[in-house]
């Protein structure tokens, strides 16, 4: 068996003898500098690829930020399937990630179904269980939501005005007290770590806001009619792939007021208004009344997606 990266754009045929959904984006992400050969691994023998391995980030020259090509032959025996998964990720890893930097997300997206399909469930426990022996432990599973042209979009009720976001400390401000609280795993992991409010706030504006492509016009702050106070605000946007509802959130104060409603249906609103061919969301499994939200708004769950962390640079079981 030879564990090796790609030699070149030119055998991402190779990499795609093994299928995931994310195919179809690896041309563009090559051509961009989104991912490069050498973080894009196989392990093959003679010409059959019996697995592979591949890590993203979001911007030529970056760091790779999150490893999300992770795939095991399904014909082979589970225990071989398992050990040849273990060296190609743990020989790959050594040469991608550099010595004593935190080791990147791992994020899978699954069939909604994944739990009840014993032999999807099967290989995927498998795959999730090399993950595990490396060292990794699950983080969380989402919900992956999508909204989709024709759905109706709930006129205003009138209970919130909408403005635009005028810099970065205005929204930071308004996610500091959101994160107090959340109900996301990512941010509850962001303040375990031992950042503060205002910290894991300022990291989740500075890695993501800035790379989104579209009008910052389209980000809004919720606000009541009578006296301006701030309520919440919805992020609208486009990232490399999809447009996207990437951040909602309703300050503590006024929760549990309906609020989150009319506040997604105004970033609904605007991404329909640019007649987008759809709108995609993801919110944790557990946060179940943002999921409600989003259904009551007529958004669809059409995969799910689960996340593997590292705690520890370099840790690893094997």
């Amino acid at each position: 068996m030879t564990v090796r990266p790609l030699s070149g754009p030119e055998e991402l045929e190779l990499f795609c003898r093994l299928s995931y959904v994310l195919d179809h984006e690896l041309e563009e992400d090559l051509a961009t500098g989104r991912r490069i050969p050498g973080w894009m691994w196989v392990a093959l023998r003679g010409d059959r690829v019996l697995a592979r391995i591949a890590w993203w980030t979001n911007k030529e020259g970056g760091e790779p930020l999150a490893l999300d090509f992770f795939d095991l032959d399904p014909e082979l025996p589970a225990e071989e399937r398992s050990d040849i998964g273990l060296r190609l990720l743990e020989t790959a890893t050594a040469a991608v990630v550099p010595a004593g930097a935190p080791r990147p997300e791992y994020g899978r997206f699954l069939p909604p179904d994944w739990h009840e399909v014993p032999e999807t469930r099967d290989r995927l426990e498998t795959l999730f269980g090399v993950l595990e022996r490396a060292g990794a432990r699950p983080l969380v599973e989402r919900l992956r939501l999508e909204w989709r042209p024709g759905t109706p979009v709930p006129e205003p009720k009138g209970r919130l005005e909408f403005r635009a976001v005028k810099d970065r400390e205005d929204l930071v401000a308004l996610m500091t007290p959101v994160m107090e609280g959340t109900l996301d795993a990512h941010g509850q992991a962001d303040l375990a770590s031992g950042l503060s409010a205002r910290e894991a706030a300022e990291k989740h504006y500075d890695e993501e806001f800035p790379h989104y492509t579209s009008p910052r016009e389209w980000w809004r702050v919720a606000q009541l009619p009578e006296t301006g106070e701030p309520v919440g605000f919805v992020i609208a946007a486009r990232n490399n792939y999809h447009h996207t509802i990437a951040y909602i959130g309703v300050l503590p104060a006024h929760r549990g007021k309906g609020y989150i409603d009319d506040i997604l249906a105004e970033g609904t609103r605007i991404l329909a208004g640019e007649n987008v061919p759809r709108i995609r969301a993801a919110t944790d499994l557990a946060n179940v009344p943002m999921a409600n939200a989003f259904a009551r708004a007529g958004y669809i769950t059409f995969e799910r997606a689960i996340n593997f962390v590292w705690d520890a640079p370099g840790a690893t079981d094997s």
